[in-house]
């Protein structure tokens, strides 16, 4: 069986996903098989599975990380909120059901015996697996019944290095207060406290770092500066959508209340001269070179809050100056002339769509998961020059579309089965796939196209690949993280174990 170390935080954001991912690529370089768990992810950022499974998008950046195939075994339950008191509950990779926030914690107890199979099968798989805590283990008010935190932590017998984030400020009531209200077995448990995100001289902080551990009794392990890295961690979302200068190719994200997979995105701002900006008002949205509309878990809640902001007006006015808009899944469904929800999936009953694509789309009781290879079909508009070009990604959403030109065609990757997908009209642009500007050259073409209709030039942009460019990204996360802690102190807490 695999040894364990885990990463818990003060709360969520804390960095807990980058610093297990960091993780992940050092024990791999040190040679050892290795691979990311997290019993229990709330989030609405998925990824589909070469099998067709639905997991927590984190543990597949960590398992790149590993330089492992990503599985379900890493995220056993994901939760995807759906309203501010219910979640779709996956479980394995499939959906089991929709609860409210009361019935699934009556429920979660339950499902233990299948998280911990999961984890055993990746323990016998491995040398290491690196555990990812969910939120603060600190939350008193859920503590019962805990199967991602302390519980888990328990379970699998995993010491625990603490994370607290100083770059919001509090670092030290945090991380004391945090283990303050902690059980006693519970605190035996962390063997190591982390600072995160520090910016500035270490120095200064070192008599803090003194203190806090004559008071813990509890060694720190690291203090990480903060990292600007370019990789698709569940919280930078928060980062990527602070405030942003206007580039000369300006790129504006409609940041829909129930967003999901803002990822798809990410490699739209690796551009040199190009913004990528995450906008919810009017005032915010500007005048943009391109809108996007990103996936959501509730496309008709959604799309009556575009007509609330008045922004569906100005998706309107674009489009009608014969400027791009590209959707993905519900946005792409948000396009249509119609939207249809005769099992009540989502709100129930029917509604108008924005009107810019000549599809109508009908939600089913059933939801498309599953991977995808493509091409793009024979496209007009400012970005016909994607015409002929191959993708890949995956699908999932609740919904089929009828639609007239298709995107593209697709092959199903795990029935083999070949269709069409997506539509595009004139200058707008609709798909279900996500993850279709990753292919290499196909963010490239759609900046490209954007410059020459505005008479603009770009500098060159790096010559690596997309792969490439990942594995830059994780092989920087890891030196850094070597040099600010003490691995040799690591290495001791994650051969002792618990």
């Amino acid at each position: 069986m695999a040894k364990s170390i885990m990463i818990q935080g003060t709360m969520s954001n804390a960095g807990k996903s980058l610093l297990a991912a960091g993780l992940c690529r050092i024990f791999v370089q040190d040679g050892l098989r290795t691979a990311p768990f997290k019993s229990q992810n709330m989030a609405l950022n998925s990824f589909i599975t070469r099998e067709g499974l639905e997991m927590g998008r984190a543990q597949v950046m960590q398992a790149e990380a590993a330089k492992i195939e990503p599985s379900v075994l890493m995220n056993p339950i994901l939760l995807k909120p759906t309203n501010d008191t219910g979640s779709q509950v996956i479980v394995n990779g499939e959906v089991l059901a929709q609860m409210s926030a009361r019935d699934y914690f009556k429920l979660k107890r339950s499902l233990m015996p299948k998280v911990m199979e999961a984890y055993h099968t990746l323990s016998e798989q491995n040398d290491v697996i690196v555990l990812e805590g969910a939120g603060s283990p600190a939350e008193i008010n859920l503590k019962q019944d805990d199967i991602v935190n302390m519980g888990m932590a328990k379970a699998s017998k995993s010491p625990v290095l603490l994370a607290g984030d100083i770059d919001r400020g509090g670092v030290f009531a945090q991380l004391y207060g945090t283990v303050q209200l902690l059980e006693p077995q519970e605190r035996a448990m962390i063997k190591g406290i982390i600072i995160n995100k520090f910016r500035g001289d270490k120095t200064i902080l070192d008599p803090g770092i003194r203190q806090l551990e004559e008071l813990l009794h509890i060694p720190v392990v690291g203090v990480i500066p903060y990292m600007h890295l370019d990789l698709d961690d569940e919280d930078s979302l928060s980062e990527r959508i602070s405030n942003k200068e206007v580039g000369l190719i300006d790129l504006a994200v409609i940041r829909l209340p129930r967003m999901s997979n803002y990822t798809d995105f990410n490699v739209l701002e690796r551009f040199p001269g190009v913004s990528l900006r995450y906008v919810s008002t009017v005032k915010e949205l500007g005048n943009p070179d391109l809108i996007l509309l990103p996936g959501t878990k509730n496309t008709m809640g959604d799309l009556k809050w575009l007509r609330e902001t008045g922004l569906e007006a100005c998706i309107l006015k674009h489009a009608a100056a014969k400027k791009p808009v590209f959707g993905i899944c519900g946005g792409y469904q948000m396009l249509g002339t119609s939207l249809s929800d005769p099992y009540g999936v989502e709100e129930g009953s029917s509604m108008k769509g924005i009107g810019l694509l000549p599809i109508e789309t009908v939600f089913t009781q059933q939801k498309t998961r599953t991977r995808v290879n493509g091409v793009f079909s024979s496209l007009d508009g400012i970005f016909k020059g994607l015409s002929g070009k191959p993708f890949e990604g995956y699908e999932i959403h609740m919904g089929a579309s009828e639609s007239g030109t298709p995107m593209g065609t697709i092959t199903d990757c795990v029935s083999g089965t070949a269709s069409v997908d997506g539509c595009c009209s004139g200058n707008v642009y609709g798909t279900y796939i996500h993850g279709v500007f990753d292919e290499d050259g196909v963010a490239q073409t759609i900046i490209e196209a954007l410059a020459q209709e505005k008479g603009v030039t770009l500098k060159e942009m790096n010559e690596l690949t997309g792969q490439q460019y990942k594995e830059q990204q994780y092989d920087l996360l890891a030196d850094t993280m070597r040099q600010h802690m003490d691995m040799e102190k690591i290495y001791a807490i994650l051969n002792a174990g618990l």
